[in-house]
């Protein structure tokens, strides 16, 4: 018999936002950056970035990750770049986030993109 997931909270965008900050705070990702997409684009709410030390952080942080998101919402997270290691991509639906090598996240500065004008 297949093991089903049942969701232990209900999945809002703001509750979705939270338990990614709190995995990526339990696994020690760096420098943790939140932007607020409402209104500026129809993909997300919000866009969550972060480092990890190395490839090989970044992938165990990145799959702990996509597992929370179904442990507790019964959410299958899309996920990209894990097999590299150097930057990351999920897709939890109203939330996406990036996770990087710091090289990686310096070369891209997504953070510059997306965040609000005087913003740093």
């Amino acid at each position: 018999m297949a093991h089903v997931t049942r969701p232990t909270k209900p999945l809002t965008s703001d509750a979705l936002l939270e338990e990614v900050i709190q995995s990526l705070n339990d696994d020690k990702a760096e420098e943790v950056v939140t932007i607020d997409l409402r209104g500026k684009t129809q993909m997300a709410d919000q866009m969550v970035i972060a480092s990890g030390r190395s490839s090989r952080q970044v992938s165990a942080i990145s799959e702990k990750l996509v597992q929370r998101i179904k442990d507790v919402f019964g959410l299958s997270a899309r996920i990209e770049g894990k097999d590299a290691g150097d930057w990351v991509l999920i897709d939890a639906g109203d939330v996406i986030v990036h996770i990087f090598r710091p090289e990686v996240r310096d070369f891209y500065q997504l953070e510059k993109m997306w965040m609000p004008a005087g913003s740093a």
